[in-house]
């Protein structure tokens, strides 16, 4: 179950594109989530502006503004802000802004909290999403745990394993086809406990990059 965004300006930017980053069909480096969560007057407010450019070209707004979400300028301080804040900690920079892209399993913006199930999603973005990440460009694609079970639950997924068939440092890996590798990693928004794995999954993403594989 989920409460879509009343934003229409909003519903409107995912309607054109159901992505966040560069098109995740030319995307080397590939983050699937579960959807993407704002709070209800974002549309109201100043940084809404520069979600706006976000949206329409996030790779240029990344070269431009030197940050991958608007969530990171200095004039927001709201919900989404620590999860960005943790996948920055990567280490991706403006330079691979062509390189990075986001996609959620719901292809609408939501708002308040959500508990999806394989009813509440659209059956033509998952084939969408199975293709891209199959015959994308995609070469490393990293799958929150959750966002997995779900991905299993539809029943659309059926390359995907349950169980991580081997390790990549932290990373359980869920699926590998030549170049291609599916990665399993906790959430950039949990934190306590689980900080110091999340920082370790942060560091074997970064050694991707920097091996240029």
């Amino acid at each position: 179950m989920f409460i879509e965004h009343p934003s229409q300006a909003l519903n409107s930017l995912f309607r054109d594109k159901p992505y966040q980053g560069v098109n995740p069909e030319e995307a080397k480096f590939l983050f699937i989530g579960l959807d993407a969560n704002y709070e209800a007057q974002i549309d109201a407010k100043p940084i809404f502006a520069k979600l706006r450019e976000y949206h329409k070209d996030g790779a240029a707004f990344w070269r431009s503004h030197q940050v991958h979400h608007p969530f990171l300028l200095p004039q927001y301080s709201g919900d989404g802000r620590f999860y960005h804040r943790s996948f920055a900690r990567i280490g991706f920079t403006p330079e691979h802004a062509n390189q990075v892209s986001f996609i959620e399993l719901l292809h609408l913006p939501t708002v308040g909290r959500s508990s999806l199930v394989p009813a509440d999603l659209n059956e033509e973005h998952l084939s969408k999403l199975s293709q891209i990440v199959l015959a994308g460009t995609a070469q490393h694609i990293f799958v929150p745990q959750a966002v997995a079970r779900l991905m299993h639950a539809t029943g659309r997924f059926a390359w995907l394993l349950k169980r991580p068939s081997e390790q990549f440092g932290p990373l359980g890996i869920l699926y590998r086809q030549q170049a291609k590798t599916v990665y399993s990693h906790l959430h950039f928004s949990v934190y306590g406990k689980f900080e110091a794995r999340k920082i370790n999954e942060a560091t074997a993403i970064r050694s991707l990059i920097s091996a240029g594989i």
